[in-house]
């Protein structure tokens, strides 16, 4: 590997931007290319690039030009990203490895809408080795890292997605992926809905044909839900997201991880002894809040459903209205999956300097619309840090404009996302091979069977060791020896 070439002069480092972070320099030096980097490890803004992807040509190495990424040069740095990825998702590659013989995918065409990171790419590669074609756009205008996904152009997928694309790319990447002449889609992979959405509306008679969608976020499936109450959902959907191996482990742990990482790379803010507000105490709310609390914050919850606000009673925490604590709150954050919980009315209330940002999947938790008004002066700080000031010179700090914030700022942990992964990739292998007649024109959830399967695939990495059921306890529990062993509600 090449030596790392220390600059001899300061010549080289007023190459970057001023708000160049101390981590992406580290990192910046060691490669000859002075693009801009990861997404998370770098605060070079996507706007210092003057000209579209969308007006640039590019082609790969073997003369392709099917994908629209920032810059096709970076592929050789995302690659060397996407192997670093591999190294915590064993349990992806070694069901790549166990199915690569006998292609379960063979004449899948996946289009895919998730986040474009060096994870997913994982997940991407691990369907094309399985047999399937893959055409894939970003389900978030800043979680794309741009050197992965021209990494996945250099390799043959056709990906449409950039870091900072503007509403309307975002819609043109997705309709690359979908309207190709002589590819037709018949599976869906969805993060959020939006790519369902759009073929839906647009292009029916592909919708028609699909033989199935797998969602995995709280969102997607509520409209997945909301199609098949109103009996307009013809194509089977499997929803990942209530699986036991997203609940239980990228909501919860991911999140809990995640968090501070996010506030801590883009504020630099210290948490002990801070007062922060949780909205929501679901999955992702419960990870949230075990992190705050160990680092010594004080936090309340707030929420809706009075289970959940029990459990928040339990397990230490005050349970609120956000209207009782908005004047003292330092720290503003929402996981609920709904819309407005945070208002124009409570912005304006908040304190000076307190932070805002949410961890839900949609960036319509906080109603930023509200702050883009005359008297509200907007300062951008650092790459997804904004300072919006009222007239009396009191500044919120608002986190990736209300969008999610781990994926936004920074990276989430390997390990967890090989979980998803490998569920996603299941479902899909589920659904494309499933008998006529299994899955009917409605939403199911994934059968407990797989979600153990996916559990089993990661305890190696713990070096960790099952017990069986001897015949005589599996009588006494009415189980099968070999599972599932849990009901399908938990």
């Amino acid at each position: 590997s090449q030596q790392i070439q220390f600059a001899d002069d300061m010549q080289e480092f007023t190459k970057f931007p001023t708000k160049t972070g101390r981590r992406s320099l580290s990192r910046s030096i060691s490669q000859s290319s002075t693009d801009s980097y990861s997404s998370a490890a770098s605060y070079t803004d996507s706007s210092d690039d003057e000209m579209s992807p969308r007006e640039k040509q590019q082609t790969n190495s073997k003369g392709s030009s099917n994908f629209c990424v920032k810059n096709i040069k970076q592929a050789e740095f995302g690659r060397r990203e996407i192997e670093i990825a591999e190294q915590d998702m064993s349990a992806l590659i070694s069901l790549r490895k166990r199915a690569q013989g006998e292609k379960p995918l063979a004449g899948a065409k996946i289009v895919g809408c998730t986040h474009i990171t060096a994870q997913t790419a994982v997940l991407i590669e691990t369907l094309c080795a399985l047999g399937a074609q893959c055409r894939w756009s970003a389900c978030n205008i800043y979680s794309t890292q741009n050197e992965v996904a021209a990494a996945l152009a250099e390799a043959g997928v056709a990906v449409f997605a950039w870091k900072g694309e503007s509403e309307d790319d975002f819609w043109w990447c997705i309709d690359r992926c979908v309207n190709v002449d002589g590819w037709q889609a018949n599976m869906i992979l969805d993060d959020g809905g939006d790519l369902t959405h759009w073929v839906y509306k647009k292009y029916p008679n592909i919708f028609k044909k699909i033989r199935g969608i797998v969602e995995e976020s709280v969102t997607g499936v509520h409209r997945l839900y909301q199609l098949s109450k109103a009996g307009k959902l013809c194509v089977p959907a499997m929803n990942v997201n209530d699986s036991v191996t997203k609940q239980k482990f990228d909501n919860l742990y991911c999140c809990r991880e995640s968090i501070l990482d996010g506030l801590k790379r883009t504020t630099d803010v210290m948490f002990g002894g801070k007062q922060v507000v949780v909205c929501g105490y679901g999955e992702v709310g419960k990870g949230c809040c075990a992190a705050l609390k160990a680092l010594g914050a004080i936090v309340y919850v707030t929420e809706i459903d009075p289970i959940c606000a029990l459990q928040a009673c339990m397990d230490g925490f005050r349970v609120v209205k956000l209207s009782e604590v908005i004047r003292q709150v330092d720290v503003v954050i929402t996981c609920t999956g709904n819309k407005n919980v945070v208002t124009r009315e409570h912005l304006d209330r908040m304190k000076n300097s307190c932070i805002v940002c949410n961890m839900g999947h949609s960036n319509t938790e906080i109603d930023v619309t509200s702050l883009r008004t005359p008297e509200l002066t907007w300062e951008r700080v650092r790459s997804q840090v904004d300072h919006v000031i009222w007239p009396d010179g009191k500044r919120v700090v608002l986190l990736a404009e209300g969008r999610l914030l781990n994926l936004s700022c920074s990276t989430v942990p390997t390990f967890v996302l090989s979980i998803t992964a490998t569920t996603q990739a299941l479902a899909l292998i589920e659904l494309y091979n499933a008998p006529e007649g299994r899955y009917k024109q409605d939403v199911y959830l994934l059968p407990k069977k797989m979600d153990e399967y996916v559990a089993s695939l990661h305890l190696p990495s713990f070096d960790a060791h099952l017990t069986e059921l001897t015949d005589d306890q599996a009588k006494y529990l009415g189980l099968n020896k070999n599972g599932p062993f849990k009901p399908n509600y938990y």
